[in-house]
């Protein structure tokens, strides 16, 4: 059973308001360190994006729904685990759902609003379109929680907590939660083209991505082991399976054989061949053998400088687990709205 505890820092305010002072401390120390020769703009903000996310974390709490809805963590783990138990692929896909909703402007549940009147939402982006999936499993959840608790949970902390319940139920880590987003009222087509990472970007190009949502090298290579689970189209392995050289021969013809050089764009195979529906370290150990599914996957295991947290985790399920879920915690905490901003949507596709 997963357990929903933070250290008890998090509900003391007056630790609280220290931790902000100490950030604050530390950006102004940034701030007239950038203007030394030898302090890198990146760094500079990438502790302005750590300081930023520490404040919205503060607003977020582990005892969120305690009083206002004590059955919302088992209603949605009971929801995932049914999902799951009906098709294990359910769990990568409600992964995705949460890691493509917090990429575009933050975790605020706007990958799940339908195209209407006034909103050009995210399902129909590049990205997304024909690939995340899932809505139906959070429209059940959602109906439940209403049931139990008109207008109490939002949709954005539903897909927060059903990613972590996911990993676990396929065989994942657990992770700590702090909860207590809201939902957005609108959504943007043109971020989720331009914000989501492509399949295609080179190591430099990834690290540049995950930086620029102020994560680290290490917390890329951890968050792309969630291709631990889950499947890709035809139509994104294509080219790697035929054109580039840094690939199995053998996996290769496999993965051709249900993959044409013409056609097939649709057809599926595993990001995982070896364990696909199982949450374990068997992805990098694919990824040393030049068996990685993806351009994007094999780059991080390519002569570069993630080569070694790759051959660690390989070796090390226990040292993945932590990172992957330590990242998890930090991708959770992307730009929540909190507070008055936003709002407890009632129907996750639509705002109220």
């Amino acid at each position: 059973m997963a357990i929903d505890t933070q250290s008890p820092h998090i509900q003391n305010p007056k630790v609280v308001l220290f931790s902000l002072r100490t950030s604050f401390f530390k950006l102004r120390t940034l701030s007239s360190m950038a203007s030394s020769s030898s302090f890198s703009w990146f760094t500079f903000v990438f502790g302005l994006l750590l300081f930023t996310t520490s404040i919205a974390s503060a607003q977020l709490t582990a005892n969120f729904y305690n009083r206002t809805c004590p059955t919302a963590m088992s209603i949605i783990r009971g929801g995932v685990s049914t999902a799951i138990a009906r098709e294990r692929r359910m769990g990568a896909s409600l992964l995705r759902l949460h890691f493509h909703d917090c990429f575009v402007n933050g975790c605020d549940a706007s990958v799940l609003l339908d195209d209407s009147a006034t909103i050009n939402g995210e399902k129909t982006a590049i990205p997304n379109a024909n690939s995340i999936r899932g809505f139906e499993v959070v429209d059940t959840i959602k109906a439940q929680l209403e049931s139990s608790c008109p207008g109490v949970v939002s949709c954005a902390d539903l897909l927060t907590v059903a990613a972590r319940d996911a990993t676990v139920a396929l065989g994942g880590q657990t992770w700590n939660l702090v909860l207590g987003r809201r939902d957005s009222t609108t959504a943007s087509f043109n971020d989720a083209n331009s914000e989501l990472p492509s399949p295609f970007l080179d190591l430099p190009q990834l690290i540049s991505v995950f930086g620029n949502k102020g994560f680290s090298p290490q917390d890329m290579v951890a968050l792309t082991g969630a291709h631990e689970i889950g499947q890709a189209r035809c139509g994104v392995f294509k080219n790697r399976i035929y054109n580039e050289t840094n690939i199995d021969p053998s996996f290769a013809l496999s993965m051709q054989r249900n993959c044409p050089a013409n056609g097939g764009d649709d057809n599926l195979a595993p990001l995982d061949s070896t364990t696909p529906t199982v949450f374990d370290n068997a992805f990098f150990r694919n990824l040393v053998n030049q068996r990685g599914l993806l351009h994007t996957d094999q780059q991080i295991y390519s002569g570069g400088a993630t080569n070694a947290q790759v051959d660690r985790y390989r070796l090390n399920s226990a040292a993945f687990f932590t990172d992957f879920s330590n990242a998890m915690v930090r991708m959770g905490n992307l730009s929540p709205l909190t507070g008055t901003n936003g709002q407890i949507r009632r129907n996750c596709r639509r705002p109220n």
